[in-house]
């Protein structure tokens, strides 16, 4: 059960590669429940579709979830380069085109991702372009507007056009990075003076609608997130954000997945355990390593041994890995 919470990146990129066959196998023991690939990961079109049959393979009757993030735009990981035909950046999308048109383009990008053997693809970013200024989300297109409507109707037709390919999408990032001045991958990001209440309005309505499969929680800060008398964490590691607000405000039941838990505004805060038990107990489901600060095979291991040494300790946190096990199941029971 833990082992399905847990998604790593890696270094290879050849299913020849001996890292491929301890990660394959990492898979058939249960020992992680999907796999994120990063740019680098990406030698040839051929190496990515062998890398993916064989991933889809070892997981048996549960499929691992095998993830990219593939928004259009900059943030692409497959590229012109080795043979990927691009797509416009979500602000070119949302300026030239209507929402039949958005379908169709997203559909045929989840297409071809399919046919590679991926299964989830990390967007469409929700986020409202309000910092104009704001260096991770507006400096490079990664938001559809400023209004919640149109943003809320151009990821309804990305949600859509990879459904029909049979695809798993990740709204992000809650409760919304487009705000913000600062990047979270660099360290510490406070939008408590900045973030606005329309920024939920995405969310509300594309789980409204049944359209979150999964929504990644941002590694962002807000005072009205925070317990009084408890130490400052960000949305990804707040009870009150994922739990009180999204799950029982928003009424989300699906599978939340944290931003990558090597980011720096994780890594220069809170040491490895406690990030782990805190992101457990805040509500995620699934917690995300790129496996890029000391990329190591082990490290599966060494997360799986917080969790079950946390489980046996507070049965309420074992009570928590089991429900997180029944969303990740159920999600993954659409891609049979």
């Amino acid at each position: 059960m833990a082992g399905q919470m847990i998604m790593i990146g890696f270094a290879h990129d050849s299913a020849k590669s001996e890292q491929q066959s301890r990660l394959v196998s990492l898979l058939e023991t249960g020992q992680i429940g999907g796999v994120m690939y990063l740019k680098y990961n990406i030698k040839s079109l051929t190496d990515v579709a062998n890398m993916n049959r064989e991933f889809l393979a070892a997981g048996g009757r549960v499929q691992p979830l095998i993830a990219i993030d593939q928004e259009g735009g900059v943030v692409e990981r497959l590229t012109k380069a080795v043979g990927f035909k691009e797509i416009p950046s979500a602000r070119d999308v949302a300026l030239n085109m209507d929402k039949n048109g958005a379908n169709a383009l997203y559909a045929d990008l989840a297409k071809r991702m399919k046919k590679l053997g991926f299964n989830t693809n990390f967007g469409p970013v929700v986020d409202l372009l309000i910092n104009k200024n704001n260096p991770i989300i507006a400096k490079y297109g990664r938001s559809f507007s400023s209004r919640a409507d149109i943003v809320t109707k151009f990821a309804t037709a990305f949600v859509d056009g990879h459904r029909q390919a049979g695809m798993i999408t990740g709204l992000k990032h809650f409760p919304g990075h487009g705000s913000s001045a600062t990047d979270s991958h660099l360290g510490f990001v406070d939008i408590s003076n900045s973030w606005t209440q329309a920024e939920y309005e995405p969310f509300a309505a594309l789980i409204a609608n049944g359209k979150a499969d999964m929504i990644m929680a941002g590694h962002l800060f807000h005072s009205g997130y925070v317990v009084e008398g408890e130490k400052q964490v960000p949305a990804s590691l707040s009870p009150v954000a994922l739990t009180t607000v999204l799950r029982n405000g928003m009424g989300f039941d699906g599978v939340i997945i944290s931003d990558d838990m090597e980011m720096g505004a994780i890594t220069k805060h809170f040491g490895f355990e406690e990030a782990i038990v805190r992101a457990v107990n805040a509500g995620n489901d699934i917690l995300l390593f790129s496996n890029t600060v000391k990329p190591s095979l082990g490290l599966p291991k060494r997360i799986l041994d917080v969790l079950e040494t946390e489980a046996t300790r507070d049965p309420s946190f074992a009570r928590k890995i089991e429900a997180s096990y029944r969303r990740i199941i159920a999600l993954k029971s659409r891609l049979n």
